[in-house]
């Protein structure tokens, strides 16, 4: 087969590297990009156009950007226009009417970042981080109408760093997806690679996260604390109170030491000074916070925060 028409499906930064490979591959054509209209960001909430869409106008590529897919009759007629062999999805963020992902040729692939069928759903990335996985991958598959369910093209395993967080580990598997997919869609696209099903047995979901369940409860062992705020970071942050003030926290280090002071509540403030500030758990473990940052304030770190508010020993995290 010749040069294959693709068409793309994506919004945040996930989806650069594939439209990218795409549109620098030699045996495909990227015909056109379909993505989310502009939105408000950053604490300005100024107006700001998905990634996707900058680099799809630099590139002369065309582009319809839709609030609802499911319900606007310019994508297929923007599809009409483009004729697309295949669709590939990679982080879109709306689902698809049969309509839409049954119209390429070849159907509608999706990169998904996970070993499906673990973790399907909006959230893959911050599940793994919050159960502590050590390996994770991305999965290419095709769209079949439900969640992340369809047939198997090919899988990539990735080894987790335990220092990994969220933004850190999606700019890998965007990357590893993008790589994954271009080896597979000629096979795929020629007959020799059959998708296969998923052993439903084994699905698991990942739901999308929510600023609610970003509380760190210092109940919890160190591990489970660390991993909290692995995964949500960048995005919403993990948070605790201290002096009735909101503080987020970027980053954090298990300490292998035991506390042994049975004085301290949990939640204490502790062992610190101008390089470290360390906080007793529920498991009678401590955790160092590395990064934080409090209301209305820049980032900086644990120490440099402790110095300026004269945190004190035994200061209660909530």
């Amino acid at each position: 087969m010749g040069m294959i028409r693709v068409v793309l499906f994506g919004t945040p930064c996930f989806a650069i590297p594939t439209l990218e490979s795409i549109w620098k591959d030699n045996s495909t054509t990227l015909v056109g990009v379909v993505t989310q209209p502009d939105r408000p960001a950053g604490r300005g909430q100024k107006i700001c156009p998905p990634p996707v869409k900058s680099i799809a106008i630099e590139n002369g590529i065309p582009l319809i950007q839709t609030k609802s897919v499911r319900d606007d009759p310019d994508v297929i007629q923007f599809l009409q226009d483009i004729g697309p062999d295949v669709a590939i999805v990679a982080s879109f963020g709306q689902f698809l009417s049969s309509q839409i992902f049954e119209f390429p040729k070849y159907g509608t692939l999706n990169i998904h970042p996970s070993l499906l069928p673990l973790y399907r759903g909006a959230a893959p990335i911050a599940h793994t981080l919050l159960n502590g996985d050590r390996l994770t991958g991305v999965s290419v598959m095709k769209i079949n109408g439900y969640l992340d369910s369809g047939p198997i093209l090919g899988m990539e395993e990735f080894s987790i760093s335990p220092e990994a967080n969220t933004g850190e580990l999606e700019d890998a598997l965007a990357k590893l997806g993008a790589d994954l997919f271009l080896r597979l869609l000629h096979p795929y696209v020629s007959g020799t690679l059959v998708p296969a099903p998923q052993n439903e047995s084994m699905a698991t979901s990942a739901p999308a996260i929510l600023k609610a369940d970003s509380s760190v409860n210092w109940e919890w062992s160190s591990t489970r604390i660390h991993n909290l705020v692995r995964a949500f970071n960048p995005n919403p942050g993990a948070r605790t109170i201290l002096r009735g003030n909101l503080i987020k926290l970027w980053k954090t280090r298990i300490v292998s030491e035991v506390h042994t002071d049975q004085h301290l509540p949990i939640g204490s403030a502790t062992q610190f000074g101008k390089r470290r500030v360390r906080v007793t758990c529920g498991d009678r473990s401590l955790i160092e916070l590395v990064q934080i940052q409090p209301a209305n304030s820049r980032r900086m770190s644990a120490s440099e925060f402790a110095n300026g508010v004269r945190l004190r020993e035994g200061e209660v995290f909530g």
